[in-house]
């Protein structure tokens, strides 16, 4: 989709055909047939430019898809393929917003700020918020999505490392991760690059991050926080100036709500043998090195670590903590794949799921492996315990 294509659909036919192109894939199965979609719409539409037709159906398409990320909003909003797949998920965006407000943030810069996921955030709390971007496909984008929201905010095409930030409370960046090669590892390979955000650090600012990033490579005084959303790692961000408050962070978001932990609740917690209950972390509380911070204070008073070097917990009580998943463990099965196999056919499992850490086990081959058969359902931890592989049967609290 190029600008005039967008802003075709804004006006009143384009809106018209974007409204039919809804309809059509709303009454389609799951995965629909686009060529049958698109010429159905174009039979329906014989003097429409046929570029119109597909802009129409593939927005259509990303409303669809991302309402699973942004929520009943997605049916208002207008997306860009990458923009979609590169914008952060609307518990999360919230998320950090209300942490910038908790800050009293007035005015935000959101330095490529792709289809504007965070500036909606931003406004929605109440923030006047700006917004850069090279792309002025993704600038126009943004601007219609503020627009179709109703809310306030500006949008500009400009190079983010250009931009005088002096004049706003906090500076925002989500430097792109992908390039020609595919996703980027490395930070020199970022859009703008890691010596931008290490500049962009020395103020009050926030930089989205992937979760991978290492611990080391966060500069000293900066607070490094993990994000879950319904026990998915989505995100590492990083706080600097008066809105770090600590070293690390781990957030989780859920049905609940939101809890968070920091380094600061971390006194440490004792390797100890299995008990009747395990836990399995959280991957941001994992990401964030905050293990042994659940044992001590969210898994029982007897909890400890199955294994110095693997994140599970272990505990003779049984506890609900929304930063691990807690199982009740049933027995111990044979760790070899021969003996194991005849543990669970003698058991009846015929379905099975499996979670490993710290063994060398793919659990889609495993399961293949094992030709399951019976009517029973089952959770099997493999891991190590004492640097033995272990196999547990497990049911879940």
């Amino acid at each position: 989709m190029d600008l005039d294509d967008l802003r075709w659909l804004l006006t009143d036919d384009g809106q018209a055909l974007l409204a039919e192109a809804v309809a059509v894939l709303a009454a389609e199965p799951a995965t629909p047939d686009p060529l049958r979609v698109s010429a159905s719409l174009r039979r329906r539409h014989p003097g429409t430019d046929p570029a119109h037709v597909a802009a129409a159906l593939t927005q259509a398409t990303l409303r669809r898809r991302a309402e699973a990320k942004l929520g009943e909003e997605a049916r208002l909003l207008y997306f860009t393929p990458d923009g979609l797949e590169q914008a952060t998920r609307r518990a999360v965006a919230d998320h950090r917003a209300a942490r910038l407000r908790a800050f009293e943030a007035i005015s935000l810069v959101d330095l490529g700020c792709g289809i504007g996921g965070d500036l909606m955030a931003g406004a929605r709390a109440g923030i006047v918020c700006a917004g850069v971007d090279l792309d002025p496909v993704r600038v126009e984008v943004a601007r219609a999505n503020l627009a179709a929201l109703g809310l306030d905010g500006a949008t500009v095409v400009a190079d983010a490392t250009t931009v005088d930030t002096s004049p706003f409370d906090v500076a925002f960046a989500d430097p792109a991760r992908r390039t020609a090669r595919g996703r980027a590892f490395d930070v020199d390979d970022w859009t703008p690059p890691w010596s931008f955000v290490e500049g962009l650090l020395l103020r009050d600012a926030c930089v989205k991050v992937a979760p991978g990033i290492p611990h080391d490579l966060v500069p000293e005084g900066v607070e490094a926080e993990w994000v879950s959303d319904h026990g998915e790692v989505k995100e590492a961000a990083l706080w600097a100036g008066r809105l770090a408050t600590t070293r690390r962070r781990a957030t989780v978001i859920g049905d609940g709500g939101l809890a968070t932990l920091t380094d600061e609740d971390d006194p440490g917690a004792p390797v100890r043998p299995l008990g009747a209950y395990l836990y399995e972390p959280d991957g941001a509380v994992v990401r964030a090195g905050l293990v042994t911070a659940v044992a001590a204070a969210h898994a029982g008073d007897d909890a400890g670590l199955l294994d110095p070097h693997i994140a599970y917990l272990t505990s003779d009580s049984a506890t609900r903590t929304p930063f691990a998943r807690g199982y009740e463990v049933v027995e111990e099965l044979p760790y070899r794949e021969k003996q194991l196999r005849a543990a669970l056919r003698e058991r009846g499992v015929g379905r099975l799921t499996i979670k490993k850490r710290g063994v060398d086990v793919v659990p889609e081959q495993l399961r293949k492996r094992l030709a399951l058969q019976g009517d029973g359902e089952a959770t099997l931890v493999m891991t190590r315990v004492a640097g033995e592989g272990t196999a547990l049967l497990v049911r879940p609290l």
